[in-house]
């Protein structure tokens, strides 16, 4: 019996033949694609400008160095998110300031964040948690009057709708990830997006090692000694290949289908799962997800959840733990400065179930049924 994975991305022969262009064109790194793929996603979101980037880690961490995040500054950060979310804080000396988030969406609020706001608070990156999308205007009508800036950390969001608009086009900046777990992928890679332009051009030339004129730029002047590029800022290699880029526009094109495929399984997961889901992933009253991870909550009085993933591994079927809780990894254990428990139940009582493009109904019914035998 075949196993039923987590994930599959959905890539194809057009993937392979817009990458294999690339590789013919003889430009296989930052060049004519990234600048196409940068100007289609950030219509696609509607946002002003985009800047590619080698992940979405990397995009955070130029996200926060535009917002000006220095050592001794605070960040307020989700707890509840892939670590890297807190580790952008890191890299640049600040602290990351954990917040709890609403039990429903897994998101930070208002009402989360305000507890944790200090005069030391310079920014709040708001987690679109498994492409949920967060409520972006009621945290920047609380954190902008305090001078702070609010990042958007739409790592999962891609296709994801909040207010109607896709997520993160109307943040001051936003940052994406292509990894291939979710459903736009690159390989790796990702993007940022933004409303200034003075800012996405500082971005892009921090990106690549601070230079002035682009290396793409300098061959279309005709390189030579004519076109001498400078270095007035520490910068650094975080770019996306032509080659990545290639693959993304066509994924781009399919993200709508994507979106629309997985909100049908969601529906359907949730219409067969009854008992044995104590809470799913659900859409907010300010948007609708993209259901980049479909997690449910354990029913109270479950058997252990490891014990749990391991008997569906025994049936074939490939299930992951629910998000992580950065706060009780080794590099952040105990500087949480207020309690967290919707952090911690989440953490400790979700599970991500297989969801993605090509998943058949067959196959969600021998997911079901291996997760009712597994919760006996």
């Amino acid at each position: 019996m075949s196993t039923i994975p987590v994930m599959i991305p959905w890539l194809g022969e057009e993937e392979a033949q817009a990458a294999a262009e690339a590789v013919r064109s003889g430009w296989v790194a930052q060049g004519p694609r990234v600048a196409e793929f940068e100007r289609a996603f950030a219509e696609y979101v509607g946002a002003p400008h985009a800047v590619a980037v080698s992940s979405c880690t990397t995009a955070l961490h130029l996200a926060l160095i535009g917002a000006g995040i220095g050592p001794g500054d605070e960040v307020v950060v989700p707890s509840l998110s892939f670590i890297a979310t807190a580790n952008a804080v890191a890299y640049l000396g600040g602290t990351p300031v954990f917040a709890d988030v609403d039990p429903a969406s897994g998101n930070l609020t208002a009402g989360t964040v305000e507890p944790v706001l200090t005069d030391r608070t310079k920014a709040v990156i708001a987690v679109d948690q498994g492409g949920v999308p967060v409520d972006l205007d009621a945290l920047r009508v609380l954190v902008e009057p305090r001078g702070g800036v609010v990042v958007e950390d739409a790592a999962c969001a891609a296709g994801a709708l909040y207010r109607d608009r896709p997520a993160g086009g109307t943040a001051q900046i936003a940052a994406y990830s292509f990894h291939p777990r979710k459903l736009l992928t690159t390989g790796e890679g990702g993007m940022l997006t933004c409303q200034d332009g003075e800012l996405a051009a500082r971005l892009r030339r921090l990106r690549e090692h601070g230079m002035s004129v682009s290396a793409a730029d300098r061959h279309a002047a005709g390189g030579g000694a004519s076109v001498v590029e400078t270095y007035d800022e520490v910068g650094y290699n975080y770019r996306m290949t032509d080659i990545q880029a290639a693959i993304g526009l066509v994924q781009l094109g399919k993200l709508p289908a994507m979106v629309a495929r997985r909100r049908e399984l969601a529906a359907r997961y949730r219409a067969l799962l009854g008992p044995l889901a104590e809470r799913m992933v659900t859409d907010p009253e300010h948007g609708s997800g993209n259901y980049q991870s479909c997690w449910l909550l354990l029913p109270e009085g479950a058997p252990d959840r490891t014990e749990v993933l391991a008997r569906l591994a025994e049936a074939g079927v490939s299930a992951r733990r629910g998000i992580m809780a950065a706060h009780l990894e080794a590099p952040y254990k105990g500087t949480a400065r207020v309690p967290l428990p919707a952090t911690e139940l989440i953490t400790h009582r979700s599970l991500i179930l297989p969801l993605y493009h090509s998943l058949t109904e067959e196959q969600q019914d021998r997911v079901i049924a291996a997760l009712r035998e597994a919760l006996r």
